[in-house]
């Protein structure tokens, strides 16, 4: 999995993910969707405008930090792309650094990062939680897009409830709800706290 996002452009730091990162799972409203760029497919410099539009977002959005880091949503193990695509397991947050020169949306859709070079389709993290920037792909073309806030969404929260009771007693994705349910007692026990020195 190294090399390939080497070639892309991202670094991988190892055991670096911060334990408050929030679980990705769909549910935010639409209201704390910003920044939809899309490019379409029949433009000749598209995979070069995909990659602005993704770096525009990144930094006006605060996703990166000053190291350039931030948390990329990629397999928990180390087999391949294709291999990955046929396991269909959720995936995990890993912290990674934006390289000096990259290609997420050539190189790096082509491997972890989408289908295809110019087909990307991923999910990061700002690491102080205040934003996910997404990455799909469409009928005429593809977009990068920026949720603010999703710690603090009523949708994503409802959405991690309901994964952590439907997983239950299931053999698939136990570290994934193990994930969430570490996340949900966190969020509780800093309201109570909140809550007492409010009080």
């Amino acid at each position: 999995m190294i090399r390939p996002l080497l070639r892309a452009g991202i670094e991988v730091i190892p055991d670096a993910v911060p334990g408050s990162a929030i679980p990705h799972v769909v549910g935010y409203e639409r209201e704390r969707v910003f920044g939809f760029r899309l490019v379409d497919y029949k433009d000749p410099r598209f995979v070069e405008r995909l990659n602005e539009a993704w770096y525009d977002l990144a930094t006006s959005s605060g996703l990166i930090d000053g190291n350039r880091e931030f948390l990329l949503m990629l397999p928990r193990g180390t087999w391949t792309a294709e291999e990955d695509r046929r396991r269909r397991t959720m995936h995990v947050w890993h912290r990674v650094r934006l390289l000096e020169r990259w290609d997420l949306m050539g190189a790096g859709a082509a491997t972890f990062l989408g289908v295809r070079a110019g087909r990307p389709g991923f999910a990061m993290l700002a690491l102080d939680n205040s934003v996910w920037l997404l990455a799909d792909t469409y009928e005429t073309g593809a977009a990068v897009y920026a949720v603010r806030d999703p710690a603090g969404s009523p949708g994503v929260l409802r959405e991690l409830e309901w994964q952590w009771e439907w997983l239950a007693g299931k053999d698939e994705d136990r570290e994934f709800r193990r994930e969430v349910g570490e996340w949900l007692e966190s969020r509780r026990r800093h309201r109570t706290t909140g809550a007492d020195r409010v009080g």
